[in-house]
């Protein structure tokens, strides 16, 4: 099964995919996208593995998110991907975000193949103004299309405000 998360920051996605991770009762991987490239970042990254059982494996990768996916998807595990934002957000920032469409188009074309129940946790960044650089603007509209291509292609989308899980397709929690 395929679960998007959406919400905004400190929105409770992140628990709530941890959640879904525990209760399955399956090995889960936890596949993080952050880089800790200042002091803040390196803090939330920290909280976030404090809040992991020792009992999950972790993987740490920025860019390449298709070929983790790949070799790590199993029947018998739960793989967490947290967060499609910043794996965006870190493709767009290098090569001048040529790179970007040769692995967005890898990561939506191998989703279909995956086995095993895979949880996307994604920041929903469209519900605010338009951005006035044009950097922001093409992360604003990527991440939107990014989610629609993936909400269709998932099972579950679910959107998380104020810790509280709304459910915009599929099966209840």
């Amino acid at each position: 099964m395929l679960t998007l998360i959406l919400g905004g920051a400190r929105s409770g996605k992140s628990a709530l995919a941890e959640r879904l991770a525990t209760e399955s009762g399956l090995d889960v991987f936890y596949v993080a996208t952050a880089q800790a490239l200042d002091g803040e970042m390196a803090d939330r990254i920290a909280h976030h593995r404090s809040r992991r059982p020792a009992t999950w494996k972790s993987f740490e990768e920025p860019v390449a998110l298709a070929a983790v996916l790949r070799e790590h998807a199993r029947s018998d595990r739960f793989l967490l991907v947290d967060c499609l934002t910043l794996w965006l957000s870190n493709l767009l920032g290098i090569d001048e975000g040529a790179h970007f469409e040769q692995e967005r188009d890898a990561f939506l074309d191998i989703l279909s193949t995956l086995p095993g129940d895979i949880a996307f946790v994604s920041n929903e960044v469209g519900l605010g103004i338009t951005p006035m650089g044009e950097l922001t603007r093409r992360f604003v509209d990527e991440a939107g299309r990014l989610h629609q291509a993936l909400g269709q292609r998932s099972d579950r989308v679910v959107f998380v405000a104020a810790g509280l899980p709304l459910i915009l397709k599929g099966t209840p929690l």
